[in-house]
């Protein structure tokens, strides 16, 4: 457990989560970035769960599996042999990240195993659970001092502005939460934006991976989304 797949996890979210992929490559210390990485490696291990299951049941038993890694990594087991749970269990120990928020994490993704069900109030909750989740515990791990919570909203924020280009009924709700999260980020001191600087894409579709690094790069710059 001294070593961590990081190489491997970092091609894995450069792939398949580029915005936040983009906004990790701000964060300087090497061990933080790959910390952070495996925490967006488990919330994509946890998005592709109900995405892949031919059924909510399976869907159901491959968020259970993540539970049983977390038990594992918490009761100080033998975590199981997967990258992402190895990494996250290294990244637990140096951050000291609290259990409550991880399964948080889990719980959330339960919403998206009926997705036709989510009306506006759910989206907002499921947004808040998942994105803004995953930006409150990125924020703790590269800025303990700081209040995790304030990156809450700009998290909430990218995760609902990504439904909302898929469902346009949303956005009036998207744009309430980017005030919030305009709002939040202020209060993050400067070592804690990479955890949130992805929302200044939220709502955005389509650009060249230049653009988008470019929009990130003037949203640390000016630490604001």
């Amino acid at each position: 457990m001294d070593e961590t797949p990081a190489t491997d996890l970092d091609d894995l979210i450069r792939r398949v989560d580029p915005d936040r992929w983009i906004s990790s490559r701000f964060i300087g210390a090497p061990e933080a970035r790959a910390d952070v990485v495996a925490l967006y490696a488990f919330d994509h291990e946890l998005a592709r769960a109900p995405r892949v299951a031919s059924n909510p049941l399976i869907g159901e038993i491959r968020l259970t599996w993540w539970r049983e890694a977390l038990d594992e990594i918490f009761e100080a087991r033998a975590v199981r042999k997967h990258p992402t749970a190895e990494a996250l269990a290294l990244a637990v120990r140096r951050r000291r990240l609290p259990r409550e928020a991880l399964e948080g994490l889990v719980d959330a993704r339960y919403r998206e195993l009926d997705p036709a069900a989510m009306d506006e109030a759910e989206a907002l909750e499921w947004a808040v659970g998942t994105g803004g989740g995953v930006a409150a515990l990125a924020a703790r791990m590269l800025a303990p001092e700081a209040d995790p919570e304030a990156a809450r909203p700009a998290g909430s924020t990218w995760a609902l502005g990504r439904r909302a280009l898929e469902a346009p009924s949303l956005r009036p709700a998207f744009e309430q939460m980017r005030i919030r999260g305009r709002a939040g980020v202020r209060r993050l001191p400067a070592a804690a934006f990479p955890a949130v600087a992805h929302a200044a894409l939220a709502g955005r579709s389509g650009g060249s991976p230049l653009v988008r690094r470019l929009r990130v790069t003037w949203a640390v710059a000016r630490g604001g989304i």
